[in-house]
């Protein structure tokens, strides 16, 4: 199975960088397939511009505001309460799932593999897009800040590229449906209100998923071994592999549901 890899010029990825690669990537596959109108970042000044706008809009007005204002007031007010409403569910479970992966994160630092699971649920894909991760340098422990760093930003757009240049997003629209997050851990990890174990976790072997594997520059200076690299190809975060070591997978509780797009499909 293919798998391409990708190297960041930072010897280490420490728990920030992992979270930022992953919102990216996680942003850029709804999109691709048509599951969010625009990128998450426009979404999200779009929902805070219609609350403060609804904010505005509720201030009592003055006795010598005119029928024909404050009709036009209320009907304004009527609909950008339906856009926060239709905005409300997606964030609210997207800012649910980024926590999770934080929370996951501080936990375990060095995760080895995320799958992203696109379709009705986590056994019934569309689309599945694994990610492996080669930390390098061991960093320290100790409490991270989740801030945007540069390292983080290239090795995002990196990601995107790769994703872009495998055709990501080139399917037809089928309608909206949902995201799954699924992370790679130890069967002692434990967040019960955002994650689930699902040690038996498996998708259809039908399904061809994008495989990315994310390097640091320090694993690249490693001396090659032929052995390393057949057991690397053969340690692809299939599902059918979760219980080595210890290892199984679990399921984030916050599935990101897609917002319904008028966006004809590429064959109409």
């Amino acid at each position: 199975m293919e798998v391409t890899e990708i190297e960041t010029p930072a010897d280490s990825m420490d728990s920030s960088l992992v979270f930022h690669v992953v919102k990216d990537v996680l942003g850029f596959v709804l999109y691709m397939h048509q599951q969010i109108p625009s990128i998450l970042q426009d979404i999200s000044a779009e929902f805070d511009a219609l609350h403060t706008e609804y904010k505005e809009l509720e201030v009592v007005p003055t006795q010598a505001e005119v029928a024909s204002s404050r009709r036009k007031r209320v009907g304004r007010m009527r609909e950008v309460k339906q856009g926060i409403r239709r905005l409300q569910k997606f964030m609210d479970t997207f800012s649910g799932l980024q926590t999770s992966l934080q929370l996951m994160l501080s936990k375990v630092p060095d995760i080895q593999g995320i799958i992203l699971v696109l379709g009705a649920s986590p056994i019934r894909p569309q689309h599945v897009y694994e990610l492996q991760f080669s930390h390098g340098r061991v960093v320290p422990g100790g409490a991270c800040n989740f801030i945007r760093s540069r390292a983080a930003e290239g090795l995002s757009r990196k990601v995107i590229r790769a994703l872009i240049s495998k055709g990501v997003g080139s399917a037809s629209y089928t309608g909206p449906t949902k995201l799954f997050l699924m992370v790679r851990a130890s069967s002692s990890f434990n967040l019960p209100l955002h994650f689930l174990p699902k040690r038996d976790f498996r998708y259809s072997k039908k399904i061809i998923p994008f495989r990315l594997q994310l390097k640091c520059r320090a694993r690249k200076q490693e001396v090659d071994n032929p052995h390393d690299d057949s057991q690397s190809a053969s340690s692809s975060i299939n599902s059918t592999d979760s219980t080595s070591d210890d290892l199984i997978w679990f399921q984030c509780r916050h599935a990101i549901k897609g917002l319904a797009s008028k966006t004809p499909s590429m064959e109409e």
